[in-house]
């Protein structure tokens, strides 16, 4: 199937479908005309790495995890070693996301939001 066809069955841009044949994440055939040719495999192909995105997993990630895919005699070891990692990424996110949170709460809680100018939010930003 074509392109088109291949990015309706996959929920994906033709452009992102593009980007991951150029960086060596699917090979679809090409055929007589040059054009590319997905096939079965690659629309699972897509469909896992979309999957795998959605979890937060890099490119580089997905491209450890395709590789273990294809490996018949992976460990699941490895495969929960990754998600492990990207578990810890995440974590390390929320906690970031929570400081950030924190301070820009105090901020607000110390602007009196009216109409003088004198603002603890400007402040901080400028390094006041």
């Amino acid at each position: 199937m074509n392109i088109k066809k291949a990015a309706q069955a996959t929920d994906l841009p033709p452009k992102t479908i593009r980007y991951y044949e150029e960086i060596g994440l699917v090979a679809p055939a090409r055929s007589a005309n040059g054009y590319r040719d997905y096939c079965e495999a690659d629309l699972h192909r897509l469909r896992f790495i979309q999957r795998a995105r959605s979890l937060g997993f890099s490119i580089q990630q997905c491209r450890s995890l395709l590789s273990l895919y294809d490996d018949e005699h992976r460990a699941s070891a490895d495969v929960k070693a990754l998600a492990l990692e990207k578990v810890g990424e995440i974590d390390r996110k929320i906690e970031e996301l929570r400081s950030l949170r924190a301070t820009l709460s105090t901020l607000v809680a110390h602007c009196h939001g009216d109409d003088r100018p004198d603002c603890p939010i400007i402040e901080d930003l400028a390094g006041a």
